[in-house]
Formats: C-alpha cells, structure tokens, sequence
C-alpha cells in the first residue's frame, strides 16, 4: 500500500483529489487536522511518513513545500505551475511522447500540467514532433474556461446569491492581455517550440470545462487537414484519455459547448475546416484532464497502477 499525504487538501484541487481516492484500497492517506495544516513542523513528518506527497499549493508555497519535501525521501507531484519547466522535474503529460508514461512512474518529482496547456500541448506537440507544424511558426490560441479554475475565491464570487443577467460576471471575460500568462512557458516547452504562442484565455459564466482552439493556414505549412487527422490517429492510438473524433461529433445541436466534458476527465480532440484554413479544438474539463484528472492519472503512474484507474472516461 502507498502512503500518500495531500499538503493543500482543502484547496479546489485538493478536495477533488481527496474525494477520487477515499475508497481506494491502495492508498493510505495522511491528513492534518486543519489546525496543524500550516505548520511546517507537522507538514514535514506527513512527509517522512509519505511515500508520495500532492502539493496542491499556490506557486510560492509549492517552492517552500519542496524545500520541506528535499529533507526526506518523499516523492512528489506538484499540481501547481511552480516547476513545470523546471530541471529534475518530469513533466507529467503521459499522453506527450512515447516513454513519457515510464519517465512518471520512475519519478521522484513530477509537475502536473496546466489546465490552459494541456488543450494547446496536445493539439500541438504531435504535429510539430512529426514535422507538419515547424517549431518556428507563429502560432496563436484561445482557451474558454469555467470559472472553476480560478479556485475558491471565483467560485465563491460567481456562485454569489442575488447576480443578476446584466452583471459583468454573465459576459466571457478575457484576460492575461499582457502575453505573459503563467502557463506559456509550458506551452512552449512542452510543445517544443521555438516561440510562445499569442494566447488569449477566457473565463466564462459556467461552472467547469474548457475549449482550446488553435487556428491554421495549412498553406503556410504546405501540409493538408488530412495530415493532421493522420498525425493524431497515430499518436494517440490506444490512448484511452485523449481521443480524437469528427468535429461534427462534438456539436450540440450545431453549437460548440465549452462545458461539454464537464465532469469528464478524458479530452476530445478534433480539426474543423479547410481545406487551406483549419481550427484545431480540445474539449476536456478544466477540473478534469485540466487538473485533479491529470494528477490522478501521474499519482497512479508513480504508484504503478492501472494510469486509467478512478478516471471517468465514458
């Protein structure tokens, strides 16, 4: 049995992680009461104690937690955006390469991805791994997400009794305008190109899910809608997360719902368009494959079981 100590557990991430592994039989959890859960003392014997450590932080106490984490002989997986391009760290994306799987399970520190990224990573890593998009091009995204990723503070303002239709809240609001969102370093990194992106992030008026496009001139590339299917069909082959499908598949009576895998932690892919000009979209929930779904997925890696077990991927 794996012995496993959640440092964050009452946070948005935290609690979903706690809730998917309450009756797992193989991992025994370690919880602080609430009045020792900010005590570095108490903090660091969980984690002696732990074969495997969660950090569901905020980005500067993850970095603290981590310097707790380096006295014992805990592994760990951060589900913050502190060292997702860190050295040492392996980025935990299964679905990202071959061996990405095998490099997790050997960890003994894992970042787990960010819920913007995961949509643009895995739209766009294959295609530049297998040399139809080039590492240099000019790429750009929009990502629409429920304001459940913005953790409790959003979801305590959005969820407010009394809103009206006519306040700002029932509008998408866009921000990071500035091009210096947190989550672009991966973005780049992991899709292994030369530049970021222009990204545009969203947050609407709904609880969870996420939409991520990326769109193409093909002509720049002198590749074909076609490649890009075929590209996807090969990578993600046996994949039981990301799954690509028609477009016409994801439509809700013509519409395009962002929250259509709310509550799901799998991710649907597709390519609309054409045949010069294309959109690349993923469809997944932000508080699924967009965060603690992903966690569950590398925590069952590192503790070798099934990387599927506990996700809802029907």
């Amino acid at each position: 049995m794996t012995t496993l100590f959640i440092d964050g557990e009452s946070g948005t991430t935290g609690l979903r992680l706690r809730e998917r592994i309450a009756l797992r039989d193989d991992l025994k959890l370690i919880s602080l009461p609430a009045s020792e859960r900010r005590s570095p003392e108490a903090r660091l014997e969980a984690m002696k104690a732990a074969d495997v450590t969660v950090l569901c932080l905020p980005d500067d106490a993850a970095r603290e937690a981590v310097k707790l984490a380096d006295q014992t002989g805990t592994r760990v997986l951060d589900a913050s955006s502190a060292h997702r391009t860190s050295p040492g760290w392996v980025y935990g994306m299964p679905e990202l390469m071959p061996g990405r799987a095998a490099e997790i399970e050997r960890a003994a520190r894992v970042s787990v991805p960010g819920c913007h990224a995961s949509g643009f990573i895995l739209l766009v890593a294959p295609l530049v791994a297998a040399g139809v998009i080039p590492a240099d091009a000019f790429l750009s995204a929009t990502s629409l997400t429920g304001y459940s990723g913005g953790g409790r503070k959003m979801i305590e303002t959005y969820e407010t009794p009394g809103r009206t239709a006519f306040d700002k809240l029932a509008v998408p609001l866009p921000y990071a305008h500035a091009q210096t969102h947190k989550h672009l370093p991966e973005m780049t990194a992991a899709a292994r190109l030369v530049r970021a992106p222009v990204f545009q992030p969203i947050v609407g008026s709904f609880r969870c899910g996420m939409l991520v496009t990326v769109p193409l001139d093909l002509t720049l590339f002198g590749t074909t809608k076609a490649a890009v299917e075929s590209v996807w069909r090969m990578h993600y082959a046996g994949s039981p997360v990301v799954r690509p499908v028609e477009f016409e598949s994801l439509l809700d009576e013509g519409a395009l719902r962002a929250d259509l895998m709310a509550g799901h932690d799998g991710m649907r892919i597709a390519v609309s368009g054409g045949p010069d000009r294309v959109l690349l979209t993923a469809l997944y929930d932000n508080l699924g494959k967009g965060s603690s779904g992903a966690a569950l997925e590398c925590l069952n890696l590192m503790t070798g079981s099934n990387p599927a077990r506990g996700l809802c991927l029907s």
